[in-house]
């Protein structure tokens, strides 16, 4: 189905996953060669591990290797975009920025981050603009950082779990950030917690898990006009089946609506939600999952 086309970008080596980056390559350069490869979007990799990451590219064609490179803030955005630079494999397709503690969203966040890419610093392969999402924090500065971003190139990235229970926003609190970004017009990413597609209750940890399809549909009713609070009982949903079909109605036009909103999500796993999209009958076997 056209709606996950590079929806699972592969953070195989963060956690809970935390797959050593040299089995991490060459695993997802076998998601991309197989069934799957139309779902996998590029590699998710910290600035601190591109030095590492050089050694195992070596040989192969340039700009042939696409990321998505982590960056602790605003303000190292510039370095890390040179560091790749200095890797000819590499195809920067997105930088993920995080926004520490005492950064302020309305000083430090958009003029740094226009500083960092004057000139052609951080041009893909094919000469486009990388993706630039910036990490909204859970505390008082998330929307006047959504306001900062409105209006610009800068995306969102929501943080969707982790391996803290804390980590995890609730339904209300993750329904009201993304009826705010649907509603200033910013589109977003969203990584850890996402290991399935449908709300669930992990078996090993007893964490409440978001599930991406749930996202999907919340999306579609912001942008129907949906509040907050209707967003949350989109986002409780255990109904797979039911979600599956909400979904699966989906005119093509609404589907890319919806995608241009939700970009992707970070999975340390492509093999779980593939299958989970699977069993619910939203990818074809021929599309990335054995029957």
């Amino acid at each position: 189905m056209r709606l996950f086309t590079r929806f699972l970008d592969d953070a195989a080596l963060f956690p809970p996953g935390s797959v050593p980056l040299a089995q991490a390559v060459p695993a997802h350069l076998a998601h991309l060669e197989s069934a799957r490869g139309p779902l996998v979007g590029p590699f998710v990799v910290a600035s601190s591990s591109l030095p590492a990451l050089a050694g195992l590219l070596q040989g192969r064609p340039p700009r042939s290797f696409e990321v998505a490179v982590t960056v602790p803030g605003p303000g190292a955005v510039r370095a890390s975009l040179e560091a790749a630079a200095r890797i000819p494999a590499l195809d920067v397709r997105a930088v993920e920025v995080g926004v520490p503690a005492g950064v302020v969203a309305a000083e430090d966040v958009v003029p740094t981050l226009d500083l960092a890419l004057r000139g052609d610093l951080g041009r893909a392969a094919d000469g486009s603009r990388a993706t630039v999402f910036v990490e909204l924090p859970r505390d008082e500065r998330r929307g006047a950082l959504i306001d900062e971003l409105a209006g610009t190139a800068y995306l969102a990235k929501l943080r969707t779990g982790g391996v803290r229970a804390d980590l995890y926003p609730d339904a209300a609190e993750l329904g009201s950030a993304i009826v705010a970004l649907v509603r200033a017009g910013v589109p977003f990413k969203a990584t850890a917690g996402l290991h399935h597609a449908v709300r669930n209750t992990d078996a090993a940890t007893g964490f409440e898990q978001h599930g991406f399809v749930n996202m999907l549909v919340a999306v579609a009713a912001a942008l129907e006009g949906a509040d907050a609070s209707e967003a949350a009982v989109v986002l409780a949903d255990r109904d797979g089946a039911g979600l599956a079909a909400s979904l699966g109605a989906w005119p093509v036009g609404q589907a890319e609506q919806v995608r241009s909103v939700f970009r992707s999500v970070g999975t340390c796993s492509i093999d779980d939600p593939a299958s989970d999209l699977y069993a619910l009958g939203l990818l074809e076997a021929a599309e990335g999952v054995p029957a």
